[in-house]
C-alpha cells in the first residue's frame, strides 16, 4: 500500500542564542523518518519532551522543517507556498491537546467551526450553517450547541467541538496531538471511541500522538517509538506490545500497568537510568546508551545504529535488536558481557 504522507530524514531545531554571537541549536526533532498509510492509525509514543508535538506540527506545516521532506500524495510539501500550501492545509488537520487553550473565548461554537469553512471558502450563510449542525451532532454534541461559548462546557464537550473543527473540512489527514490527555479517564475513552467512529465513516488516516500506551495499543494499527526528537521503533501495534525490539520499548512497556493482578505480581519493571539528556546536547552514538540497562561499550556509546527493519514490518534504532546477544548479563543496572 502506497503511503499517504511520508516524511524522509525531517529535522526540526529551535535556536538558541547565548550571548550576542554564539549560537546552539535544540534538536527537537533529528533525521526522522516514517510513512503513514492511507485509513491507519500510526500512535506516536515516548517521554514528554522528545518532539512529538513538533513533529505533528512539522507535518502540518505549522512549522517548517529545517531539513529534509514531506511527501503527501507525491507532493513535497515542504516546498509549498501560497495558494498551494493553503489546499494542503484543507487536507491536513490538527486536534491540539488543551481544549480550552486551543478555541477562541472570544468565538461561539458556530463561528469555530464556520471560520475555517469561510477560509477556504467552502461554504457561507445557510450552508455553513448546515455543516456546522451537521457536523457537531457527528461529534456528539446537539446542534442547538451552536450558539454558546467554550467556557460553557465541559472539557470533553469542549474536545469534541475541536474535533468538530479538524473534521468540517472533511480532510483525509489528521495529526491529534494527545488529544485525551487533558481529559478525565471516564470521559478519554468517550473521545477515543469518536476517533475510531469518524476514522471509519469518514476514511480518516490519523498520527495519534500520545503518552498512554494502553489509549495507543487501543486505537492504532502501528506504533513508532520516539526518544530524543528520533524514531527508535516502529511496528504493527500487536507486534510492537508482543515483542518489542528496542531496549528504550521494553523499558516503556514494562512501566504499564496489567490488567491481570497475578500476570502483574510476576512480572518484572525494568529500570530506566538517569534523567532525559538534554537535546541541546546529546549522547554521541546512541542516543538512549546513557540510560539503557544493556549498553555495550564502545559500539553504543561511538556507533549511531540507524532504523532498520530486522523483521517483517518491524524495524529499530538498535545495534542490538530483537534481542540480547547471548551471554549478556545485566549487573548494577549496566550491561556486560558473562
Amino acid at each position: 500500500m502506497n503511503p499517504l504522507l511520508a516524511a524522509e530524514n525531517v529535522s526540526h531545531h529551535y535556536p538558541v542564542h547565548r550571548g550576542l554571537v554564539q549560537k546552539r541549536f535544540v534538536r527537537a526533532v533529528d533525521d526522522v523518518t516514517f510513512d503513514v498509510r492511507a485509513g491507519e492509525t500510526l500512535g506516536l509514543v515516548g517521554e514528554s519532551g522528545c518532539g512529538k508535538s513538533t513533529l505533528g506540527r512539522v507535518l502540518v506545516r505549522l512549522l517548517q522543517p529545517s531539513r529534509g521532506s514531506i511527501l503527501f500524495g507525491g507532493t513535497d510539501v515542504t516546498r509549498l507556498r501560497g495558494r498551494a500550501l493553503h489546499q494542503y492545509r484543507r487536507q491536513v488537520q490538527m486536534i491540539f491537546q488543551d481544549p480550552f487553550a486551543s478555541l477562541n473565548p472570544r468565538m461561539n461554537v458556530h463561528e469555530i467551526i464556520a471560520e475555517p469553512l469561510h477560509n477556504f471558502s467552502i461554504a457561507t450563510g445557510s450552508a455553513a450553517d448546515r455543516i456546522v449542525r451537521k457536523t457537531l451532532e457527528t461529534c456528539g454534541l446537539p446542534a442547538s450547541s451552536a450558539d454558546r461559548y467554550p467556557h460553557e462546557f465541559s472539557g470533553g464537550q469542549r474536545q469534541r467541538i475541536g474535533i468538530a473543527r479538524a473534521l468540517a473540512l472533511r480532510p483525509s489527514f489528521i495529526v491529534c496531538d494527545e488529544p485525551v490527555s487533558a481529559l478525565d479517564v471516564s470521559i478519554q475513552a468517550q473521545i477515543v471511541n469518536l476517533l475510531v467512529d469518524l476514522r471509519r465513516e469518514f476514511g480518516l488516516t490519523y498520527l495519534f500522538i500520545a503518552h498512554d500506551l494502553a489509549v495507543v495499543r487501543y486505537i492504532s494499527s502501528r506504533v513508532a517509538v520516539m526518544y530524543l526528537g528520533r524514531i527508535v521503533e516502529i511496528a504493527p501495534t500487536d507486534l510492537i506490545y508482543r515483542a518489542p525490539a528496542h531496549p528504550y520499548t521494553k523499558v516503556l512497556l514494562s512501566s504499564v500497568p496489567l490488567p491481570d493482578p497475578a500476570a502483574e505480581r510476576q512480572r518484572t519493571s525494568i529500570p530506566l537510568l538517569g534523567e532525559l539528556p538534554s537535546p541541546l546536547s546529546p549522547p554521541t552514538g546512541c542516543k538512549f546508551h546513557t540510560r539503557c540497562p544493556w549498553a555495550q561499550f564502545p559500539i553504543c556509546r561511538d556507533v549511531e545504529p540507524s532504523l532498520r527493519e530486522f523483521a517483517p514490518g518491524q524495524a529499530a534504532a538498535c545495534h542490538f535488536a530483537g534481542s540480547i546477544p547471548a551471554g549478556l548479563i545485566t549487573r548494577g543496572g549496566r550491561a556486560s558481557l558473562s
